[in-house]
């Protein structure tokens, strides 16, 4: 399915995302990583907060191609990162990953599982990479001159 295809069905809207609003999602994710690296937390406020900043990458991603997800509708969580094929062009094995996580933080919320140090810190690195993958493809969109990137 594509992204208009999800448009026309009311799953996105269309959206005209700004330099200012790209950047303070990619610093923000920045900041959260920054926070989940702190050994002294525990292995669930790691995880929590990686798993954020890899969903205001999926969402700054979605948002650079011209949509977002109506946050008010569920399950736009796992939409933005299923999107990372379409909006980041991810490979599907690493969108299971990510979706991996996706699961686990729903386990964790709603049911209080906890998240275990390896998973945690899996994510912490995934998070990092795909946060790298997102402002490389924002600057990639700078060099073609489109406006909204950063």
């Amino acid at each position: 399915m594509s992204l208009e295809n999800l448009l026309r069905i009311g799953k996105l809207k269309a959206h005209a995302a700004d330099e200012i609003e790209l950047t303070r999602l990619s610093q923000s994710a920045a900041r959260a990583l920054g926070d989940a690296a702190q050994p002294v937390l525990s292995s669930d406020s790691r995880f929590k907060l990686a798993y954020g900043a890899v969903l205001q990458a999926a969402l700054a991603a979605m948002l650079a191609k011209g949509y977002r997800p109506p946050t008010s509708e569920p399950g736009h969580h796992q939409l933005l990162i299923q999107a990372l094929t379409l909006t980041l062009g991810l490979p599907r094995e690493r969108v299971q990953v990510l979706e991996a996580y996706r699961k686990a933080r729903n386990k964790s919320d709603y049911h209080g599982v906890p998240i275990s140090d390896v998973v945690a810190a899996e994510c912490v690195e995934d998070a990092l990479r795909l946060v790298a993958d997102v402002r490389a493809g924002l600057r990639l969109k700078r060099d073609d001159q489109s406006p909204e990137m950063p």
